[in-house]
């Protein structure tokens, strides 16, 4: 597959040092092309007409500029952290959902949803630079920190994808459960957690051996298996404890990492799918995909503190705090 012609609108997107952090969360919203800005204060201030169908949104590597996929465009979207100023696109990419940035700080890995590809882009200059193939309807994309290793899902294929960048070719397809979705490292690397949304589970692989080592299941009470629906999940960084959003369940689950088990689920709102932790892990942030709000969730006594209307289906969540 070859990709369509690049537009880049900035020269660079790098800097030297990092800016004070706003504060601010940064909600795509897929239904109403809009992003919707949180104070620290978790009230909206601003609502930014953007592309169509946001979806995944990432920032930079020192987070002066965060990139927003646009679905029904084609491109990745460039905004400015501070001024909240579009500075530049990347065009010609198929159908963007989900994506990580390599450690170099200039590979972007795009999942291309509708190719069934994982496409890799300069962000500095909005070159291509490579893309392979994946199982249809790819969506959750995993760097390692040492970034050799790529990991996609693959979500009709039922596949995890492992890239080996150094090698530039696919090296293994491990089968999950049906319709796996995101993806989260412990913090040591040696376990991949991935969540398979229709079969209501996360499946674990080991990183060294690439094979499925266990899994973990959820039912929350008066739900029936059907509606438990995993998308995003979170590790924290002593690597303690999991939060996965339920989707249909209208939950999150919080897990004990090291025992494999769920701990505590948190009602939250209509199909809870994208989580993003403050840098002191001290609040959780719920986008509820059908209920058009995000949930904030205190951690230390795991109970919804608020919930802040935004845009049509919130998709995920962006925390310009560290």
């Amino acid at each position: 597959m070859r990709l369509t012609t690049l537009c880049f609108l900035l020269a660079s997107i790098g800097s030297t040092s990092f800016a004070q952090p706003t504060g601010m969360a940064i909600i795509p919203n897929e239904r109403s092309d809009t992003l919707t800005i949180l104070s620290p204060e978790n009230e909206v201030i601003r609502t930014i007409e953007t592309c169509a169908r946001p979806r995944g949104i990432h920032f930079n590597q020192d987070r002066s500029k965060f990139f927003v996929g646009c679905a029904d465009d084609d491109l990745i979207a460039i905004y400015e952290t501070r001024t909240l100023e579009l500075v530049g696109r990347i065009t010609g990419v198929p159908a963007p959902e989900t994506f990580d940035l390599h450690p170099d700080g200039r590979r972007l890995i795009v999942s291309n949803e509708e190719d069934a590809a994982a496409s890799v882009f300069d962000v500095e200059t909005g070159e291509f630079i490579a893309d392979y193939e994946t199982g249809e309807e790819p969506e959750g994309v995993q760097v390692t920190s040492d970034g050799r290793l790529v990991f996609v899902a693959s979500e009709a294929a039922n596949l995890v994808h492992v890239i080996d960048l150094d090698a530039d070719e696919v090296i293994a397809d491990i089968l999950v459960d049906t319709r796996p979705r995101r993806f989260a490292l412990t913090p040591d690397e040696s376990e991949l957690w991935v969540s398979a949304e229709l079969a209501g589970i996360v499946n674990i692989i080991d990183v060294a051996t690439l094979k499925l080592v266990g899994d973990i299941a959820f039912l929350p009470t008066g739900f029936r298996p059907e509606q438990v629906t995993p998308v995003d999940l979170l590790i924290t960084r002593d690597g303690s404890r999991a939060y996965v959003a339920l989707g249909r369940a209208n939950h999150v689950a919080v897990v004990d990492v090291k025992a494999r088990k769920v701990i505590d689920y948190v009602l939250v709102g209509k199909r809870a799918w994208g989580l993003e932790l403050t840098a002191d892990e001290s609040r959780l942030y719920v986008a509820n995909g059908l209920s058009d709000d995000v949930t904030i969730i205190d951690t230390a006594t795991l109970t919804p503190i608020t919930s802040v209307p935004v845009g049509r289906v919130p998709y995920d969540i962006l925390i310009d705090d560290q």
